[in-house]
């Protein structure tokens, strides 16, 4: 029989890559884990770890072991909310990873009627920029992730997804928008640019596209902050890119223009809601995923500027 205190202790060394770093964030003594772990690895008959010059690792034994514990703890968790359910859903959380630009929309209507509709389930709203979402995925440290422009990850599944391109972002009335023909980046050279830091999805695909165009991207202002970089161009110091909806309230109080640029790349970028492979949602989740799919204008339908092409 697999002790799980040992097969916790033994995820949250993975996770800290030292016994070291594990015995700190569980606040208990290194021997103790590393007690646990030596009795794990005589029921096993393997070695669980090795060490390196860094810390530890895993070993191919210990990676199952961990892999078998998560799935354990997640058929419980899942059970236990169904059990919850049959009372009428009256308890529970979900934890969610999302990015700035997504926030407005989320706090507009859809996380009032999810918490209105479901009073005893708590939601807890971390911010981090795609890579760090997707991380935190990974981790089991959230149970959904609001992505934009994430690269293709096979340990994650998409529950929905949005054509939400990439635009230029101007002030109203800026020069560029006499221009009748999508923008591109050598267009830009006159103007002060802002850009979001690397970690997040809206940088990665400027770097791409400018690596593809040979260009170097000399930004005047760099952020991690959307609320920046909107007051940036807001105020017409300079330009930036985002997808139209993140500006949604801007452009109709008509303080911003936005504008299509040149590059398939930046046209096809996608917003969606993902979560991890293998690893069953609980009922709350899946209702909180249901309400961020019907009442988020990212993830009900693509950008509105697609839409109005079409018609």
């Amino acid at each position: 029989m697999l002790n799980s205190r040992a097969l916790a202790y033994l995820s949250e060394v993975m996770r800290r890559g030292s016994l070291r770093q594990a015995a700190t964030y569980l606040n208990i003594d290194v021997a103790a884990i590393s007690r646990q772990i030596r009795q794990l690895e005589e029921v096993v008959d393997a070695q669980v770890m090795e060490r390196h010059a860094g810390g530890v690792r895993l070993t191919e034994a210990g990676r199952l072991l961990v892999e078998h514990f998560h799935a354990q703890h997640d058929a419980e968790s899942a059970v236990i909310s169904r059990l919850s359910a049959l009372q009428g859903l009256v308890s529970g959380q979900v934890r969610i990873a999302v990015g700035e630009g997504f926030i407005a929309d989320l706090i507009s209507a859809p996380m009032q009627t999810f918490m209105t509709a479901y009073p005893g389930i708590q939601l807890e709203v971390i911010m981090a920029g795609v890579n760090e979402a997707m991380a935190l995925i990974k981790q089991r440290d959230v149970d959904l992730a609001l992505l934009y422009a994430p690269p293709v990850d096979t340990q994650l599944d998409c529950h929905v997804e949005t054509r939400q391109p990439l635009d230029l972002i101007v002030p109203a009335g800026h020069p560029l928008t006499a221009m009748d023909a999508p923008v591109t980046l050598q267009a830009l050279s006159d103007w002060p640019i802002g850009l979001m830091d690397s970690p997040f999805g809206m940088r990665q695909m400027v770097d791409t596209v400018a690596h593809q165009e040979r260009l170097a991207m000399s930004a005047r202002l760099h952020t991690n902050s959307v609320a920046v970089l909107k007051n940036f161009v807001r105020s017409g110091i300079g330009i930036t890119f985002m997808p139209e909806l993140t500006v949604a309230e801007e452009i109709r109080q008509g303080d911003i223009a936005v504008l299509p640029m040149a590059y398939p790349v930046l046209s096809e970028a996608r917003a969606q809601i993902v979560s991890l492979a293998g690893r069953e949602l609980t009922v709350a989740a899946s209702a909180c995923l249901d309400h961020l799919r019907r009442g988020m204008r990212f993830f009900n339908a693509d950008a509105p500027r697609l839409l109005e092409s079409r018609c």
